[in-house]
């Protein structure tokens, strides 16, 4: 008589069960990123038969080809697909925080306009100095005016009850203008053909790998463990989670709402003006009065699509930086505009954000139980949280 099986370790079933439910989550962002390819793919072939070249139906797989020829299947390409994603990671951590904490932080435009003036300031100050001292002083003083202006919607939303994506969107126009400001008064250099700052000197992030592969990278992959740790594996992770979840029943569990509020929205504003300061000391060296970028809204869009995990978050900046690498490549090999990787990401929003249609499409069923990040548009609008 043979004796039973033992059970399965406890671990390998929590293992098993973790891996279950992170391919339940990533279900519908992979499939919203396939109809958004099948989208554009439309879009290229209908378009190519009012083109002066003609119908060409096989033109979308040419287009893809030269956009992965051009992001990673070369060396230079890889670095460039890094060069791109390391923002985003940034960014859209500082999305995806606010998410989990119940927060739609639309900000990270202006935190990021903030960082980056910080850093270009500060940068500037010290272009002669050591970089052992520059690059930790710009980087900090980008961090510092991100979580103020971080910490201003938080306030608000704390103590008044105004909605952080009203709040966040006015400050956006601020953080532009202010900006603007800067730069052509105090913060301006003469003896250029436009408004500009001075340029970062020896407060440039170095050059690791590849052309332009510089730290920023390297920190912006070096945030990721020490955001997932915080969120997964620390009491004000576990506070912010909760508050998210049912901000009433945290406050009935000794929770302070509308401290973690302030918190989290300072976080997310210190995030995203590390990336501010990544795109001026490691790309840039200065910045200009018409300075603008995308990346702040991109993150909304990086954030959605990984779930506001992490790893979720890495990934898809990695998607959205192969796009941004590898579209000049498509255009002069397809004749494919860049501007077709604004069409995919929208389109990828579109389904991400009406995932009704994404389930029914590929029968995949909802989650029973589970609180979905759009939510924080409109469930939190008007409530006020104690501080």
């Amino acid at each position: 008589m043979t004796s039973p099986a033992p059970p399965a370790p406890k671990e390998g079933r929590a293992g098993a069960s973790r891996w279950r439910a992170a391919w339940r989550a990533s279900l519908v962002p992979l499939c919203a990123v396939i109809l958004g390819l099948v989208v554009g793919a439309i879009i290229m072939v209908a378009s190519s038969g009012v083109a002066a070249g003609g119908f060409q139906p096989l033109l979308p797989l040419q287009a893809y080809g030269a956009l992965l020829q051009g992001s990673v299947l070369s060396f230079n390409g890889l670095v460039s697909t890094a060069v791109q994603a390391a923002p985003l990671i940034l960014a859209g951590l500082a999305v995806g925080i606010g998410f989990k904490a119940g927060l739609f932080n639309i900000g990270a435009s202006g935190q990021f306009l903030l960082g980056a003036i910080a850093a270009s300031a500060v940068g500037y100050q010290l272009a002669a100095s050591s970089g052992w001292v520059a690059i930790p002083a710009a980087m900090g003083a980008a961090a510092v005016a991100g979580a103020a202006w971080g910490f201003i919607p938080g306030a608000l939303k704390a103590w008044t009850g105004a909605h952080e994506v009203v709040t966040t969107i006015m400050l956006n126009f601020i953080a532009a203008t202010v900006v603007k400001y800067l730069i052509t008064g105090p913060f301006g250099v003469s003896g250029f053909s436009f408004d500009r700052t001075g340029d970062v000197g020896n407060a440039a992030l170095p050059i690791l790998f590849g052309r332009d592969g510089h730290l920023g990278i390297l920190i912006a992959v070096a945030v990721v463990p020490v955001i997932w740790w915080l969120l997964w594996r620390s009491t004000l992770g576990f506070e912010i989670r909760t508050v998210g979840a049912n901000p009433s029943a945290a406050r009935y569990a000794g929770m302070h709402p509308g401290r973690l509020t302030i918190f989290t929205m300072s976080l997310c504003g210190l995030l995203a003006g590390l990336a501010g300061a990544g795109q001026i000391l490691g790309i840039s060296h200065f910045m200009n009065a018409s300075y603008s970028t995308g990346i702040g809204f991109d993150a909304i869009t990086v954030a959605l699509l990984g779930k506001a995990h992490p790893v979720g978050i890495v990934l898809a900046a990695v998607l959205f930086g192969i796009m941004r690498a590898g579209s000049p490549l498509m255009q002069i090999s397809a004749g494919v505009p860049v501007e077709i990787v604004d069409v995919l990401q929208a389109v990828i929003l579109l389904f991400l954000t009406a995932d009704v249609i994404v389930r029914r499409v590929f029968r995949i069923r909802a989650p029973k139980g589970t609180v979905d990040e759009l939510q924080t548009v409109t469930r939190t609008y008007g409530e006020q949280t104690s501080v």
